[in-house]
């Protein structure tokens, strides 16, 4: 299918959602740069806007100036606008300002709507649609509530409810971004459960995938059955957040520089916090250069795999990791098919994944060695950890982001835009390949391990 723009320049729905991305991105950038924006009244720098831009539209969180000081309440709102766009995609708001005045979603809208949504078919795609928008906004107020009760009696109504909202749209959007200023995220809510299981729940909803949300909400209707996608996406991702928080509460239990002088109850809810945002939301509670070694290296890992499908967050996907997974057990236990709830995963299916996952790979490897030239004096772990952030749009660091070279700020804004469009892309242009050749080589053997 493919779309005329000025009857001169043909674009595919894959060009067309990577092109909206790019767009939005230099739009934000543009406007980041006026005084306006900034809270001193100058003028910012390109580079500088166009990172906080990229970072903002890819859900990200990685930043070279501080939010909560550098930029005034407009600039504030244009980062907060850029999430919510690049959460949810500009399709979405899109198609929602076309119901609004009216507009019949063409076949068209409705080819593009499936691409950007990564569904398996068009049908009932502007009802789901509906659905996304009136989920996103109930759960983001629903968030901001529970933020406004601490957050008001601290800074006030006015300042209180646009954190509340302002915090409640950017954790829901799995970004990385927050107004508590100096670099220091929620540092000073490590002691406050409220405000910790509550971010959590709202990354946690927005990384789960809106096809699987909708599921979970209609559990009864349904008569209690899930898709296989939902069984593996939920599968997965509570391996990843309860095995991922036992890890980090027994590593960190101890440590002086992040949890060994809390509570009990903060280094359980600490701990479920530190391993929910690797998962694409990159707010952190306790010091993330203060954690040991071996936590560093888990929460890289849960940085690379992310969230899951058709949701807010980035990485290669919880399916994809399952998908991997329950390939090398099929491999172990000598099965020529991979099985999972009493069904079979297609060779198709296990293909792209393997695919998918060595062109992340090759990303994030090759980013990191360029970064090692240009980054003179920082460690590799610093820097791979850097690169994965910006590649699963996590938005936690080490430190390094704000001592990037211009070279490094570049890299690190196209591995941001990778990760938020490139595996959505990569998945789509594979899956629209279905011609097959009529040629057969002869087989042969080559030896492997």
């Amino acid at each position: 299918m493919y779309i005329n723009i000025n009857k001169r320049i043909k674009l595919n729905p894959l060009q067309i959602l990577a092109l909206g991305f790019l767009i939005v991105i230099l739009a934000g950038a543009t406007i980041l740069t006026l005084p306006i924006s900034s809270a001193n009244g100058s003028t910012t720098n390109f580079l500088d806007s166009l990172f906080t831009a990229t970072s903002a539209t890819c859900v990200t969180g990685l930043v070279t100036v501080d939010t909560g000081t550098h930029w005034s309440y407009f600039g504030k709102t244009v980062i907060i606008i850029l999430i919510q766009v690049g959460g949810l995609g500009f399709m979405s708001f899109a198609t929602l300002f076309a119901l609004l005045i009216g507009k019949k979603i063409t076949l068209k809208d409705r080819l593009l709507l499936q691409e950007a949504m990564n569904t398996f078919e068009i049908q009932g795609l502007v009802r789901l649609m509906k659905y996304i928008l009136a989920f996103t906004f109930t759960v983001e107020g629903v968030g901001a509530l529970i933020y406004s009760t601490k957050f008001i009696p601290q800074f006030g109504w006015g300042k209180g409810i646009y954190y509340s909202i302002w915090h409640a749209v950017s954790f829901f959007c799995n970004a990385g971004f927050d107004l508590m200023g100096h670099f220091n995220s929620l540092t000073g809510y490590s002691d406050n459960k409220i405000v910790i299981l509550n971010t959590a729940m709202l990354i946690v909803i927005g990384g789960l995938g809106f096809a699987v949300s909708s599921e979970v909400y209609n559990y009864r209707k349904s008569k209690r059955k899930f898709s296989l996608h939902s069984k593996v996406v939920l599968t997965v991702t509570s391996i990843l957040v309860f095995g991922g928080a036992f890890v980090i509460f027994l590593l960190e239990y101890n440590n002086p520089g992040t949890m060994k002088n809390m509570t009990f109850m903060d280094k359980i809810c600490n701990s479920i916090l530190a391993a929910v945002t690797p998962r694409t939301a990159g707010v952190n509670s306790v010091s993330t250069s203060d954690m040991a070694m071996a936590s560093r290296v888990l929460t890289i890992i849960l940085m690379f795999i992310g969230g899951s499908p058709g949701s807010t967050a980035g990485g290669i996907k919880t399916t994809t990791f399952g998908v991997l997974f329950l390939t090398l057990k099929s491999m172990i236990k000598g099965s020529e098919d991979v099985e999972v709830y009493g069904k079979r995963i297609s060779k198709d299916i296990v293909y792209k994944s393997f695919a998918l996952f060595m062109l992340c790979f090759m990303l994030v490897i090759t980013v990191s060695g360029i970064l090692s030239i240009t980054e003179i004096g920082a460690s590799f772990e610093y820097i791979l950890y850097e690169v994965v952030s910006a590649f699963g749009t996590v938005g936690l660091t080490l430190g390094l982001t704000t001592k990037l070279t211009a070279v490094g700020k570049f890299f690190i804004i196209l591995t941001m835009y990778c990760g938020r469009v490139g595996p959505l892309t990569v998945i789509l242009a594979l899956a629209n390949i279905n011609k097959k050749s009529s040629i057969r080589y002869p087989e042969e053997k080559i030896l492997i391990g």
